[in-house]
């Protein structure tokens, strides 16, 4: 039997994003390292989590097919299938089914840990093994810590309260004024899984609570990066580990190579080699890439020192032993001055870049200067004429700034370095040239020219 894990779903869905169900299934099988029958099997898998939500829903999306659901599209957000992946992923069944239990227990009532043991004994499914005292406190434990039940004021047996002050003080204005709330911060901020899952949430307790109300989608957001939200799978765990000053282990696939995954078979007759490279790092620092949608994580390799990796080639995410509190601060200290002055993560030889910028027409808001001002991090602003501005800036190499001061086109003339200057240069003649004619008899009409 093959242990495949979830990161065979999250690169299964990043390929159909980035493509729009443009492969057949023998091509995404080759690019995703398994045989078509596992990816069959994992399309099944995917489009049963699809016929949950849509059982919950209208039921409209019940009838898509898989690409379509992930298919980047203007005005929609990723929620459909990419969170709730999440939501199937996060607990086995038998959790989901002893903590329905608890929760609809708790309802109209406080209950002790005994007294909510009896009633999962009593309500589980016959097929399901009976928790014991200990698994029933565990489950509590979590409940309080994610903050969906709270220890009543009192002694032992302490006794457990739902926390839903938040649905049962608020007026239904207030409550549609939170949901336009958090749908706007889970589509313009990061994290965003949480945010989506808190929305769904409050959409259905607006439903049940209120049923002649509707929680409409009064905003449409262009701006999405499935990426950046299949990536948060690894988030927390990277989070944690530095909290807790622990190294981390995973496989790594390169985003040059042609594969994203390879199975993982247990038995040796079966057994392939792994495209991705085994990494072991203590993790120092996790950087988002707003211009990309991109997650980095920093972390240090011994003799490799510093190493940063991008999150969408990650797998097999373990956390291993702790380091000293002493040593970690010093590698956080040093990765600190050795990336002073990285635009982003580069960490190459510190250059002074210079370039000028042209200010809009007159009568026009001066959104260039506004942009530089914004996005210039801590470059110097220098003005030169009425019609010119100087930028000045220290990076750590030119390869991550070089997309932004392309970015603004016409609007900006790169002065320094030289080596900069000429790559902008033959980077623009490429560009003219796809614009060329196709055909050299073409002869463009005179612009008093009429017919």
């Amino acid at each position: 039997m093959a242990r495949e894990s979830f990161d065979k779903e999250i690169q299964f869905l990043r390929m159909l994003s980035l493509t729009s169900g443009a492969y057949n299934r023998k091509q995404y099988a080759e690019r995703l390292g398994i045989s078509v029958h596992t990816f069959d099997k994992t399309n099944r898998r995917l489009k049963e989590i699809m016929q949950t939500v849509a059982d919950q829903r209208s039921g409209a999306e019940a009838s898509l097919e898989m690409a379509d659901l992930v298919r980047f599209q203007y005005g929609e957000s990723a929620e459909p299938m990419l969170l709730f992946l999440f939501r199937a992923k996060s607990m086995k069944e038998t959790e989901v089914q002893r903590l329905s239990v608890l929760l609809h227990t708790l309802q109209h009532k406080t209950l002790t840990a005994m007294e909510l043991l009896d009633a999962c004994c009593a309500d589980l499914p016959e097929d399901l093994a009976l928790p014991d005292e200990k698994t029933i406190r565990s489950d509590l434990k979590y409940l309080e810590e994610v903050g969906v039940i709270r220890k009543e004021p009192g002694g032992r047996p302490y006794r457990y309260a739902l926390q839903q002050d938040v649905l049962t003080e608020l007026t239904v204005e207030e409550q549609l004024e939170l949901y336009d709330f958090v749908d706007m911060m889970a589509n313009t901020q990061v994290p965003s899984v949480q945010g989506y899952l808190l929305r769904d949430s409050l959409k259905k307790a607006i439903t049940a609570s209120f049923p002649q109300e509707e929680a409409t989608e009064p905003y449409i957001y262009k701006y999405h990066y499935y990426s950046r939200i299949l990536d948060e799978a690894h988030l927390y765990t990277l989070l944690s580990a530095i909290r807790q000053r622990k190294r981390v282990q995973f496989l790594y696939y390169s985003p040059k190579k042609p594969s994203s995954y390879s199975s993982q078979n247990t038995n040796p007759r079966f057994e392939r080699e792994a495209g991705g490279r085994s990494n072991r790092i203590v993790p120092l620092e996790v950087i988002y890439d707003h211009q990309y949608g991109r997650w980095y994580v920093i972390g240090y390799q011994g003799r490799r020192g510093f190493v940063k990796f991008r999150m969408e080639g990650i797998t097999q995410l373990e956390e291993q032993d702790s380091v000293e509190e002493q040593y970690m601060l010093k590698l956080k200290q040093q990765w600190t001055d050795i990336s002073r002055y990285s635009w982003l993560v580069d960490t190459g030889n510190t250059v002074t870049v210079q370039a000028r910028f042209f200010h809009p027409e007159r009568g026009q808001r001066n959104f260039i200067l506004d942009r530089v001002r914004l996005q210039g991090q801590w470059g110097k602003i220098i003005p030169e004429t009425d019609h010119t501005f100087l930028y000045e800036i220290q990076v750590n190499g030119t390869t991550e700034i070089k997309p932004w001061l392309r970015s603004f086109g016409s609007s900006c003339e790169v002065i320094a370095p030289q080596r900069l200057r000429q790559e902008m240069i033959k980077e623009w003649k490429e560009i003219a040239e796809y614009y060329e004619p196709v055909r050299e008899d073409v002869q463009l009409p005179d612009d008093d020219t009429t017919e």
